[in-house]
């Protein structure tokens, strides 16, 4: 823990250097693939274990809610991303680990509402949690785009997921905390484009998405 050996302003520091280490690309990656799954009203599934499975439910209630203005929230004619935190229903999850197995939490959720098109973003910071492995096999295998995020050496995650945000850090907390850091941006500039505000507001339309990363 990097925190029990550094005292503040160097661990402020080290968080300000490796988050400027993280790869530009690969937080646009998440932002176009997030927003294309609006624009095509397909799901976004999210999941995660511990603090990476707080960080899911975190990113489904912002992406569900904080991507159309407040004011709009009550419009029924307002187009919502379709997003879901694969860790929030306890029951499901307890009845799945209780009688087929911990490893299969997330992938018989997915196969029950997943589907060719959509993204699934899978969070481990090890990159090794053997339950978002097989999530991210079925989704491979079944047509969905899978998005890593990870720390560490990226784990079979890194490899596995069609593209992913990689925070090269040995540190859980620190690559948690980039994690949910950088995701708030990418949040904004999805509500940016959904809206047309901010750099996407001068021609009243979103540029397409960028092509940067695995397809």
């Amino acid at each position: 823990m990097l925190g029990a050996r550094l005292d503040v302003k160097e661990y402020l520091d080290r968080l300000h250097a490796e988050i400027d280490r993280v790869d530009r690309a690969e937080i646009q990656q998440m932002a176009d693939w997030i927003f294309d799954a609006h624009e095509q009203g397909r799901f976004v599934f999210l999941f995660g274990n511990g603090g990476s499975g707080t960080t899911a439910s975190h990113f489904a209630e912002d992406l569900g809610k904080s991507t159309l203005h407040e004011h709009h929230l009550k419009d029924e004619s307002k187009k919502r991303l379709k997003v879901m935190s694969l860790t929030d229903n306890v029951g499901w999850i307890m009845a799945v680990g209780n009688d087929v197995g911990y490893d299969q939490i997330f992938v018989q959720q997915l196969m029950n509402f997943g589907s060719a098109g959509d993204l699934a973003i899978a969070i481990s910071g090890s990159g090794n949690s053997p339950n978002v492995l097989v999530a991210v096999d079925w989704a491979n295998r079944h047509g969905l785009r899978t998005f890593g995020l990870t720390g560490f050496g990226g784990g079979k995650l890194r490899k596995m997921a069609q593209a992913g945000l990689h925070v090269p850090l040995d540190d859980m907390g620190m690559v948690e905390s980039i994690h949910l850091s950088l995701f708030h941006w990418v949040l904004n500039d999805v509500f940016a484009r959904i809206n047309h505000e901010g750099r996407y507001a001068a021609n009243g339309s979103s540029p397409a998405p960028a092509s940067a990363g695995k397809a």
